[in-house]
């Protein structure tokens, strides 16, 4: 009954979850995630009341950082750097996905141009992408 009314995909990047919650999921205390977001670590959106809300994705940044910094080692200024990295890389990897679609539309565009139509003796069209070597002819006695 309610699950028709679920979305079936939820957007990494919809602010949904509370201070408190973000903080659960995350495995960490709500004023890590306060000192995080005033250090640019993970800045979540605001809400009209000015409370913070952490999208999917923000939590999924929180667990890196507490990975980074728990299990490797790694102090802040470390983790902001590689977080940066990862960020520049991501942007990246659009950028080349975006080129990779541009070039298959210029390619697809390319052949659409090179296509040739032939007309045969009774006028029907035949859209062949490939001209096609003519027909032996009957010779006629």
């Amino acid at each position: 009954m309610f699950e028709d009314r679920l979305p079936q995909v939820i957007d990494p990047d919809a602010p949904i979850f509370t201070v408190s919650v973000a903080a659960s999921l995350a495995g960490m205390h709500p004023q890590t995630l306060r000192g995080y977001d005033r250090m640019g670590l993970v800045v979540p959106r605001r809400a009209k009341g000015r409370g913070r809300r952490y999208s999917p994705r923000d939590i999924s940044r929180l667990r890196l950082i507490q990975q980074l910094s728990q299990e490797e080692g790694i102090n802040l200024n470390g983790i902001r750097r590689i977080i940066d990295m990862q960020d520049e890389l991501d942007q990246m990897q659009r950028k080349l996905d975006q080129m990779a679609e541009l070039m298959a539309r210029m390619t697809e565009v390319q052949e659409e141009a090179q296509r040739v139509f032939l007309a045969g003796p009774g006028g029907e069209v035949d859209y062949s992408r490939y001209r096609r070597p003519p027909r032996p002819r009957a010779i006629e006695m």
